[in-house]
């Protein structure tokens, strides 16, 4: 696991999108999968205006979502699926042709995490998952004491995530459904490469027991530990109750130019 200690979230946003960047020039026609929430925005306007300035080619990237509240209708301003096409799939030039996600309206609810869990495997695999942390650890919706083996899945949240989406919702904790589908713990250990920012102080707990904590179901991210190219990117606040905050900071500081992230 790499950790990477940056001055602010504008600075982890410029990082990601340039480590995004770089993937698709390797490989244009990249799976990438996106998180939402309100810390990976810096992550996406940099990447558009990567996009729209000519510096990044996105047009044959392909996005997939992270995970999707189950029983909100179709086209709800607050279903991922609705918040990924305005937050990235639109800013970034692409159809909602690239786009896919598992159905959270669907009638058969264990039928559509199965049918998303292959479909992922049948695009050939996520090239980059980005990825939240949640102030009690978990990661996608894998809510703590999550299978770390854990596949796509129905999940139901705790009351302090949702309390944490309320303001999506007006501040009105009732308008926060109680389900989830969610990309697994073992289905996100799958992806090429995953990427965790966290900012904030609210999040340095979270951090600090999955980057240096043991691998526990009851902190879900880490499971990070266990993949073998994850990185770490958290600005100074979020860092703040890191031990090993100096080492960080030096090895990415020595690192070659050639490593990339």
């Amino acid at each position: 696991m790499e950790v990477v200690i940056v001055p602010d979230a504008a600075a982890g946003g410029e990082l990601i999108a340039e480590a995004m960047g770089a993937l698709l020039s390797r490989k244009p026609y990249a799976l990438l999968g996106v998180a939402t929430g309100s810390t990976p925005l810096p992550i996406y306007w940099s990447l558009a205006e990567k996009v729209r300035s000519g510096a990044v080619d996105a047009s044959r990237a392909r996005i997939c979502q992270l995970d999707e509240y189950v029983g909100l209708p179709a086209g709800h301003p607050e279903s991922y699926r609705s918040v990924v096409l305005r937050e990235v799939v639109e800013p970034l030039g692409l159809t909602e042709s690239s786009f896919m996600g598992p159905d959270g309206s669907a009638e058969d609810v264990q039928a559509a995490c199965e049918a998303y869990d292959r479909a992922l495997t049948e695009a050939g695999g996520v090239d980059l998952q980005l990825l939240g942390i949640g102030t009690d650890g978990h990661i996608g919706f894998n809510e703590p004491c999550s299978s770390l083996a854990s596949r796509t899945r129905i999940k139901t949240l705790t009351e302090q995530t949702r309390v944490d989406n309320a303001r999506f919702f007006d501040d009105d904790i009732d308008q926060v459904p109680h389900h989830v589908i969610t990309q697994g713990i073992g289905t996100i250990l799958e992806s090429r490469h995953a990427i965790l920012l966290a900012t904030g102080e609210g999040k340095a707990d979270a951090v600090a027991q999955t980057v240096e904590g043991p691998v526990a179901s009851v902190v879900p991210a880490s499971a990070l530990q266990l993949h073998p190219h994850a990185t770490v990117v958290v600005d100074e606040a979020a860092a703040s109750k890191l031990k090993l905050a100096d080492y960080f900071r030096h090895t990415f500081a020595s690192k070659p130019s050639w490593q990339g992230m």
